[in-house]
């Protein structure tokens, strides 16, 4: 079905971008949907706060699991109509490049810009709380790989969040890269959204997890022998180190939402040598295949496997949780992320 709309949008936009024309046009229009996409990507999630921030108590509480993508679809449409407007007016004459190039040009334009409306459009879809086969299943249903997504007709929605991640990484770069908060996007909005459908929240309070204070441990890697609830040694990963990461999910910013599963929980992971330009450069997502609630052994966990807490698992505020994680070795984790808006910072890895 997504393979479909993505046709149907490229064909659309190329009998569009032909029939209306001229080619100066044509092009201008993909500068503009380049520009309303920089523009939504860059500040959805701040919009999406001000809804989430804001929806206790009030009528925006039904709104929030969709507050993402509907702020991502607002800040493009709106900016698109502007920008598109000032375009018909500045060309409001028009630039005739000869019969053949106009002709070749105009299909080369509307196939761009359906390349990049199609894919805005799935990742936006992405981002929403509807069932995981929608727009189309990127991970099995029963268990779900990080590492062996599926991907749509010319993988789009990749196309769409890489050149932004790229432009955000490099040229546009800033204090908070988009590429270094949000490698692989789309694989991380899917897996947010895996159990969606089961009463499991996408969203949740930005202020929903910490880490231990300074002075207490709060990554470290595994101690030799660390054994799986069957007695059996954890299996070690060519390549890669078994890290233990500290999680503590704060119980009056989470209120009833205690239910998650390993997918909403992920390490963002920086080169050893770049760890210090902390939200700069480029990262990757590492997620959890098991948890130590307390001292013991290790609780293998599937990524879309259900973990629930009670009022009563909590001894205070807040209830802490280690979860493992296989960590390239070249790699080192400098944030931890929780559902779709919840983010941490994690001190230099300690010793066991």
């Amino acid at each position: 079905m997504a393979s479909l709309a993505v046709v149907l949008i490229i064909l659309g936009c190329v009998a569009y971008q032909y029939v209306k024309g001229p080619l100066v046009k044509a092009f201008a229009t993909i500068i503009v949907a380049v520009c309303a996409s920089v523009v939504a990507f860059g500040y959805f999630e701040l919009l999406a706060d001000v809804f989430v921030s804001r929806s206790e108590n009030s009528r925006l509480d039904s709104i929030v699991p969709w507050a993402q993508p509907l702020s991502f679809v607002l800040l493009f449409a709106l900016t698109f109509a502007i920008l598109q407007t000032v375009v018909a007016q500045l060309l409001s004459k028009p630039i005739d490049l000869g019969i053949l190039p106009e002709r070749i040009g105009r299909v080369g334009c509307g196939v761009l810009l359906g390349f990049i409306l199609s894919g805005l459009l799935l990742t936006a879809l992405a981002m929403a709380p509807i069932p995981n086969e929608y727009p189309y299943q990127r991970f099995d249903a029963d268990r779900p790989d990080a590492q062996r997504p599926r991907t749509v007709l010319f993988s789009v929605d990749d196309f769409a969040t890489g050149w932004f991640s790229m432009l955000s990484s490099g040229t546009f770069s800033g204090k908070r890269n988009f590429a270094t908060l949000h490698p692989a996007f789309v694989n991380q909005a899917f897996l947010n959204r895996h159990q969606a459908t089961e009463g499991i929240s996408i969203i949740t309070s930005s202020q929903a997890i910490q880490v231990p204070p300074t002075k207490q441990k709060a990554v470290w890697l595994a101690p030799e022998g660390l054994a799986d609830s069957a007695g059996k040694p954890v299996r070690q990963k060519p390549g890669h180190n078994i890290t233990i990461v500290r999680v503590g999910l704060k119980r009056k910013a989470l209120g009833g939402d205690l239910r998650f599963t390993p997918s909403q929980l992920r390490l963002i992971c920086k080169k050893t040598t770049r760890a210090k330009d902390l939200f700069t450069g480029k990262a990757i997502n590492v997620y959890p295949f098991g948890c130590l609630e307390t001292p013991g052994p290790l609780q293998k966990k599937e990524l879309n496997e259900l973990i629930t807490k009670s009022p009563s698992d909590f001894d205070g505020p807040v209830l802490y949780i280690d979860f493992a994680f296989y960590v390239p070795n070249d790699f080192v984790p400098v944030l931890v992320e929780f559902k779709a808006n919840s983010i941490a910072r994690l001190p230099p890895p300690g010793r066991p």
